[in-house]
């Protein structure tokens, strides 16, 4: 799975301004989010879809962003985990 095309990215604009808007979350380049100097999240894309990558505990968790459902979902999931 590669990571996104700037095409791709161009694509989710509305969602990217939503992750800049969260309190703490710095994008370095488009499309990849830090919190402090660790990274927080970035995009993937196949055949399959739009992926997001979310640093939780630790851990990526991959979360599919192709439909508005899902990205309020990666949204809401960032909020929570920065709010820990």
């Amino acid at each position: 799975m590669k990571h996104a095309t700037q095409g791709t990215l161009e694509r989710i604009d509305d969602l990217l301004e939503q992750l800049r808007r969260l309190p703490g979350v710095k994008e370095k380049s488009r499309g990849a989010f830090y919190v402090k100097r660790g990274a927080f999240l970035h995009f993937h894309e196949d055949p399959a879809g739009l992926f997001a990558d979310l640093k939780e505990n630790g851990d990526w968790v991959r979360y599919p962003v192709n439909t508005m459902v899902e990205k309020k979902r990666l949204v809401e999931q960032a909020r929570m985990v920065l709010s820990r």
